[in-house]
């Protein structure tokens, strides 16, 4: 597991947290404005919402190993165009394919999991596999530095650009599972959201939900920031230290998964998450956002793997790849939606107004997991007898 999905997602999150902070400041030099720059940046959250579907359908056809080489194929190319885009609209086309590419990736090793961990340990497998791109992501900025300093902004993109490859290469000399497909898929994906429409409308609003509050976080603490009249680098430091809280939970959010039961872990969680956007406007100085920050991080790495784990749980065997590529859409929808709506909120009222909305959401999000997750723990449910998988979907659907 280590070298077939743990170390490669942190490469993986090396290169994106190396040049996450560079696209803004490269879509400015291509002579973006500040609100440009902002929806160009977005069409990477476009391209992943684009492509999970699609994800899903080759995933099913070619296996996770092949999967992974045309991801990294095509998300080495878009990150050349982005990298030599003479304007802004090669660059975001780029960042498009980029995230298309992201999707695919992102599928396939959570298809691999599911594949070769039982369920009574699918907690920790997830929840370790999110920690490790979440390390990366959080020492990526600091390992791209010289590269930056040297290059300017597309030094960051250089750094994701190898770090693809490397991490693609590592995956590819993994050995197929035996759940990987040996022959093309008959399932279709408007038949398999047809046919699971319930279950994607139901525990997928719980995970629509999570994913807002999980992404709102990243555009509205630095607004919040710069409204209390915080530097840069005051508040890159605070952002350092929410990252570490947010890190350091991903392997106790494992364990608690397995123990307790995924509902157990997905509504404290985003009650966390709206008790910290309820407070960010009472937070009028450095040290309130910091403590602010904290809580956020700590609900964003309590929900470590809480998201992959139930759509496992709930994964049909015959049409697993395109159900997870659903699934994955509800989540990667609430990831999009959730930073938008902050710029809109903010746009026609105070920033107090968006994070108070985002409680709400938060609320809203516990009040579904409440009601759908699975509520049993997992470990004693198989201590007992290992449940099929249509046991698992049923006993789900009937919370």
């Amino acid at each position: 597991m280590a070298l077939a999905v743990f170390v490669p997602s942190a490469i993986y999150g090396i290169g994106s947290g190396a040049a996450a902070p560079m696209l803004p400041l490269r879509a400015l030099e291509l002579g973006a404005s500040v609100g440009t720059a902002g929806v160009v940046v977005a069409m990477m959250g476009f391209g992943l919402i684009l492509g999970d579907l699609p994800a899903g359908w080759l995933v099913a056809r070619t296996g996770e190993r092949k999967a992974i080489a045309l991801g990294s194929f095509s998300c080495a190319f878009g990150l050349l165009v982005a990298i030599l885009a003479p304007n802004i609209a090669v660059f975001a086309v780029g960042l498009l394919i980029n995230g298309a590419s992201g999707a695919v990736w992102g599928l396939a090793r959570q298809t691999y999991i599911v594949a070769v961990v039982p369920s009574a340990d699918r907690g920790r497998a997830f929840s370790t596999l999110a920690g490790w791109m979440r390390f990366g992501f959080f020492a990526g900025p600091f390992l791209g530095a010289a590269a930056v300093h040297w290059l300017g902004p597309i030094g960051g993109l250089w750094i994701q650009l190898i770090a693809m490859l490397v991490a693609g290469a590592l995956v590819f000399a993994i050995p197929e599972t035996d759940g990987s497909p040996t022959v093309v898929s008959d399932n279709t994906i408007r038949g398999v959201v047809v046919e699971h429409r319930r279950l994607l409308s139901t525990l997928g609003l719980g995970a629509l939900l999570m994913g807002a509050a999980r992404a709102a976080r990243q555009s509205l603490l630095p607004l919040w920031a710069v409204h209390i009249g915080a530097d840069a680098a005051t508040t890159s430091i605070v952002f350092g230290i929410a990252g570490a809280v947010d890190v350091l939970m991903s392997y106790p959010a494992g364990i608690w998964l397995d123990r307790y039961g995924r509902k157990a872990i997905g509504v404290p969680a985003m009650i966390a998450f709206a008790a910290g956007y309820a407070t960010l406007p009472f937070a009028g100085s450095v040290v309130g956002l910091t403590a602010v920050a904290v809580l956020l991080g700590f609900a964003n790495g309590l929900s470590n793997g809480v998201i992959m784990t139930v759509g496992a749980d709930v994964a049909p065997p015959g049409q697993r790849a395109e159900f997870l590529g659903a699934w994955r859409l509800t989540h990667d929808i609430g990831m999009f939606a959730g930073p938008i709506a902050v710029g809109a909120i903010s746009a026609v009222t105070v920033l107090g107004v968006a994070a108070g909305a985002l409680a709400v959401a938060g609320l809203g999000g516990a009040a579904a997991m409440y009601r759908w997750f699975p509520g049993r723990p997992v470990v004693a449910v198989v201590a007992q007898r290992a449940p099929s998988p249509k046991e698992t979907r049923e006993s789900v659907e009937s919370n």
